[in-house]
C-alpha cells in the first residue's frame, strides 16, 4: 500500500479483527499476555505470551474463533483516544512487553493512543483496551462472521530478537466476503500440492545439503537442464539487440562496495573475505563490477547505448530462518544486464526491455493479469543515494517509459533501490498467486559515484544513464515460481525427460534402441524403460516423473516401422512414422509452445 494510500475497509475489517482475537484469547485464556496484533496480506495475526505454563494448540483455535463470533454479534463498538504514558502504564501495569513499547513512545516525546470497546466485550465487566493507532471498523456488525477463519500457530521471538522471549503467533485469514475467503483457502491448498520442495525432490530437479548449508541449493542433472533452458532462452532474446555477454568474479575488494554505497546499504547480510593483504567482499550485486568494466573503455555518443549481459551469482547472508528451498537462497544467480545510455535514450532502451519480458511471460503462460510497481522513494529520504533533482528526473523518466509502452502501472511509494527508482513487474501463476519477478532500474546516481562518463556531440564529458534490469529476476527463485507454476509439468522445451520410450517386452528391446537413438540424435532429450515391468506399471512410473510424451513399442510397432505416441494430458495420439515423432516433438520444442 502507497503511503499515501487511506486504508480501505478490507484493512480496517483485518485490523479490527486483530483485536477481536485478542478478546477471544482474553476470555479462554486469561493469563496470556499480549503484544502486538498487525494487519498482513492475507489477514492478521496477534503474538501472545501463554505464561505459567499455559499452552496453546491448534485444537483450540476453532473455540477461540467460535469466541470472536460471539463477539462480533455483540455490535460492540470501536473507539480511539489518547491518553498520557502514565495513564497507559497504570492500565498495562502488569504487561511488561506493552510496558516496553510505552517506553518507546515516551522516547519519541508523543502520546498514547489507546482503542477500547464497551464493557460487554472484556472480562469480568471491565472495558477491554489496547495499545493501536487504528484504523478499526466503527462497529463489530462492520464484520461479517464468515468472513475469516484462524489458519495456524507459529512461534515468533518477540521484536524479531532471538535473545528476547518466544512468543505464540495466532494467524487468521480475513476477506471481504466468505467466498473469496474460500478461494484463498482453495488456492492454497492446491499450492501445497505444487510445492517446489516436495516436486524437486520427487523429479530429482535440486538437493540442499546440511554439509554444505541452508540457502545454497545443488541443480541435480534434471534441475541444471530446466536452469541451462531458462538461461539459453534469456540469451537468445538479447543476442540479437546489442548485448554483449561479459563475465565478473564472484568477490571484489571491500573499496568496490564502498565506493557503490553497498557496503553502508548490505551491511551484515555481506559475506567478508580476509585475504593475505586484503579484504574482500563476495559480491552482494553485479553493478559495480559491470561499471569497471565500461569505466576501462573510451566511449563516444556514437557507441552508446553499451549493453551487458551476464547470469552471475551474487552472494547474502539471509537469516536461516527465512531461507527456503529456492525462493529464498544465499546465492543468488540473476540474469543481469546493465545499459550505459544517453538521457533521451532512457526511453527506448525500456521500451526493448519490455518487448524482452512480454516475450518471455507469454512464453510462460504468465502474461494475463500482470501490473507493474512504479517504485519510487518513500518520505525517509535518508535511506536513499543522490539528490532530488536527480530522482526527479529517473523517477520522471520510467514513468514516461511505462505511459510509452501501455503498462498496467501505479505508483508504489517506499519500494525504489536506494540507487534509484524500479518498475517491478507483478505475475500472476497458474492458481492466481502474485509473483514479483521482472525489474528495471534507473540509475543517475552510480555513475556519479564511479564517475563514468562519454564524450558527447560536443566533444566533452557526460555522464551515463545506467538502466539496471532482470527478466527472470533470481534464476533460483524463478525456477521455484515455474515448479509450482507448472506443478511440475513443464512444457516440452523446458521437460528435463521429453519423451520416454516403452518396449512391451524383451523382444522389442532392439527397436525401441533403434527409436531411442534417432530422437536422442535429433537432440530430443529421450529415456527408455528396458525394465521387466509391465507396460501399465511403467506408465504409471512416466507419469509420476511427469513426461510430456511416451512412445509404446510392440509387436504392430516394429511390423509398421511406427510407435504409438501417448501424451501425459491429450492422452493416446496414436501410431505415428519415426520422422513424424521427430518432427512433431522437434517443432514444439522449437516454437516453446
Amino acid at each position: 500500500m502507497s503511503q499515501k494510500e487511506a486504508p480501505n475497509q478490507l484493512f480496517k475489517v483485518r485490523h479490527s479483527l486483530a483485536h477481536v482475537l485478542l478478546m477471544a484469547i482474553k476470555h479462554n485464556f486469561p493469563h496470556a499476555l499480549p503484544t502486538i496484533g498487525p494487519v498482513t496480506d492475507t489477514g492478521f495475526y496477534y503474538d501472545l505470551d501463554f505464561i505459567d505454563g499455559v499452552k496453546i494448540g491448534v485444537e483450540d483455535l476453532k473455540k477461540v474463533e467460535d469466541t470472536m463470533r460471539e463477539i462480533l454479534k455483540r455490535n460492540l463498538d470501536f473507539k480511539i483516544e489518547t491518553v498520557s504514558v502514565d495513564q497507559a502504564r497504570t492500565l498495562f501495569a502488569v504487561n511488561p512487553f506493552k510496558l516496553e513499547l510505552i517506553d518507546g513512545i515516551e522516547k519519541e516525546g508523543q502520546n498514547v493512543t489507546l482503542y477500547h470497546t464497551t464493557a460487554d466485550a472484556g472480562q469480568d465487566g471491565n472495558d477491554f483496551y489496547d495499545l493501536c493507532e487504528g484504523p478499526h471498523v466503527e462497529n463489530t456488525k462492520e464484520i461479517p462472521t464468515d468472513c475469516f477463519t484462524l489458519s495456524h500457530l507459529a512461534g515468533a521471538y518477540w521484536r524479531g530478537d532471538e535473545t528476547k522471549p518466544m512468543l505464540t503467533r495466532i494467524y487468521g485469514l480475513a476477506f471481504e466476503t466468505k467466498e473469496e475467503l474460500d478461494a484463498y483457502v482453495l488456492q492454497q491448498e492446491e499450492a501445497k500440492k505444487r510445492d517446489h520442495r516436495i516436486i524437486g525432490a520427487q523429479l530429482k530437479l535440486f538437493t540442499v545439503s546440511p554439509l554444505i548449508g541452508a540457502g545454497l541449493p545443488l541443480m541435480q542433472p534434471n534441475g541444471m537442464i530446466i536452469r541451462k533452458e531458462i538461461e539459453d532462452y534469456l540469451w537468445s532474446l538479447h543476442c540479437k539487440k546489442g548485448y554483449s555477454r561479459v563475465w565478473t568474479p564472484h568477490i571484489a575488494k571491500e573499496a568496490l562496495y564502498i565506493t557503490s554505497g553497498h557496503a553502508a546499504k548490505f551491511g551484515d547480510e555481506l559475506f567478508r573475505v580476509q585475504g593475505k593483504e586484503d579484504k574482500f567482499i563476495m559480491k552482494p550485486m553485479n553493478c559495480p563490477h559491470h561499471m569497471q568494466i565500461f569505466a576501462d573503455n573510451q566511449f563516444s555518443y556514437r557507441d552508446m547505448p553499451v549493453r551487458y549481459f551476464e547470469p552471475a551469482t551474487v552472494y547474502r547472508d539471509e537469516k536461516s530462518g527465512q531461507l527456503g528451498g529456492l525462493l529464498r537462497v544465499r546465492a543468488i544467480t540473476q540474469d543481469d544486464g546493465h545499459l550505459f545510455c544517453t538521457q533521451d535514450q532512457v526511453k527506448q532502451e525500456v521500451s526493448t526491455i519490455v518487448g524482452i519480458i512480454k516475450e518471455f511471460y507469454t512464453t510462460m503462460g504468465m502474461m494475463e493479469g500482470y501490473w507493474v510497481s512504479w517504485s519510487v522513494r518513500g518520505d525517509d529520504k535518508s535511506k536513499y543515494l543522490g539528490t532530488d533533482e536527480v530522482w526527479d528526473l529517473a523517477e520522471r523518466s520510467l514513468e514516461e517509459a511505462a505511459k510509452a509502452n501501455n503498462l498496467n502501472y501505479r505508483r508504489v511509494e517506499g519500494e525504489a533501490a536506494f540507487y534509484g527508482p524500479k518498475l517491478d513487474f507483478m505475475f500472476k501463476d497458474a492458481i492466481g498467486r502474485q509473483w514479483q519477478l521482472a525489474t528495471i532500474q534507473c540509475d543517475f546516481n552510480l555513475p556519479e559515484r564511479f564517475d563514468l562518463n562519454f564524450i558527447n556531440a560536443e566533444g566533452k564529458k557526460e555522464r551515463p544513464v545506467v538502466i539496471h534490469r532482470a527478466i527472470s529476476g533470481s534464476i533460483e527463485r524463478f525456477m521455484g515460481v515455474m515448479i509450482e507454476h507448472f506443478a511440475g509439468n513443464f512444457p516440452l522445451w523446458l521437460s528435463p525427460n521429453q519423451i520416454t520410450i516403452l518396449p512391451i517386452a524383451d523382444k522389442h528391446a532392439e527397436y525401441a534402441n533403434t527409436v531411442f537413438e534417432k530422437l536422442q540424435d535429433s537432440n530430443i532429450r529421450v529415456k527408455i524403460d528396458n525394465s521387466r515391468e509391465g507396460l501399465g506399471k511403467k506408465i504409471r512410473n512416466t507419469r509420476e516423473m511427469k513426461t510430456p510424451y511416451w512412445a509404446v513399442i510392440g509387436d504392430a510397432e516394429i511390423t509398421n516401422g511406427t510407435v504409438t505416441l501417448e501424451h501425459r494430458i491429450d492422452g493416446k495420439i496414436g501410431e505415428m512414422k519415426i520422422e513424424d515423432l521427430i518432427k512433431k516433438l522437434s517443432e514444439e520444442i522449437k516454437e516453446k509452445k
